[in-house]
């Protein structure tokens, strides 16, 4: 099989992190963590499928994590090297599957708001899960009909607040329902998954650190409950505000959490 070449952004020199972003963002929402980083690592910024110059996933094929996860192999260092991994979001799932894949090469593994929501139904989070249905079935049903707009908003006030976006720019607006269409794909990734918290703590490294939101979504935050009764030996972190995406909204409070994480 064919190797898949990312696009991707750098800055830096010495050990090598590599971070993946999250869903409509791509690789540039990492800008102000890269500069905070850049001074002792080596930071990579990959753009996931549809992101960047990354092609775009085939309309044909059903995704998964793991067709994610391969677009960071060619990243690893070669010989006995080891990488860190940030993710956010969706690409926090991405992030958990490629350093379970490529374990004997990842130290540490900081998880930002990740949304494997596979595992709130496994787990009897019925409630939590039917939320992330609910959005789910509004992207897919509204990308079939390609009235992304409707899609956009739905996505936008869910993950950032009611009324996010009708305060949004006509011309931000318009980015972003371009923006969100990789997303129809990666529902699949985080829905179909099939990996237990057993094999995530077998297979995730000793250091792993979760940093949520104390005022997030309620599948998030019912995944970041679920880790810690899971997986009690990860390191769990979390902000009081900042919400689903203080990622880019909140540097100056997630970003020395993460520099913490990685040393």
């Amino acid at each position: 099989m064919k190797q898949e070449t990312a696009d991707f952004i750098e800055a830096g020199s010495g050990e090598r992190v590599i971070l993946v972003h999250s869903s409509v963002a791509g690789a540039k929402q990492w800008r102000s963590l890269m500069e905070t980083l850049a001074d002792d690592f080596h930071v990579i910024a990959i753009n996931l499928f549809g992101y960047g110059d990354t092609r775009a996933w085939a309309d044909d094929g059903t995704q998964r994590l793991k067709d994610q996860a391969g677009l960071i192999e060619p990243f690893l260092p070669e010989g006995a090297d080891r990488v860190s991994i940030v993710g956010h979001s969706f690409g926090g799932s991405v992030a958990m599957k490629a350093a379970a894949m490529f374990k004997t090469k990842v130290r540490r593994l900081v998880l930002i708001e990740p949304n494997p929501f596979y595992l709130l139904e496994k787990n009897g989070r019925s409630e939590a899960y039917q939320e992330a249905i609910a959005l789910r079935d509004a992207i897919r049903s509204n990308g079939k009909a390609r009235t992304w707009d409707v899609a956009a908003e739905v996505f936008a006030n869910y993950w950032t607040g009611a009324g996010s976006w009708d305060a949004m720019p006509d011309d931000r607006k318009s980015k972003f329902s371009q923006a969100l269409k990789p997303n129809f794909h990666e529902w699949d990734a985080v829905m179909n998954e099939q990996t237990s918290f057993l094999e995530w703590e077998r297979d995730l490294p000793k250091h792993t650190t979760v940093v949520s939101a104390q005022d997030t979504v309620r599948s998030i935050s019912e995944i970041v409950e679920l880790m810690k009764e899971n997986a009690s030996e990860w390191r769990f972190e979390q902000i009081e505000r900042g919400g689903h995406m203080a990622a880019m909204t909140k540097p100056d409070l997630i970003n020395p959490i993460v520099v913490s994480a990685l040393n």
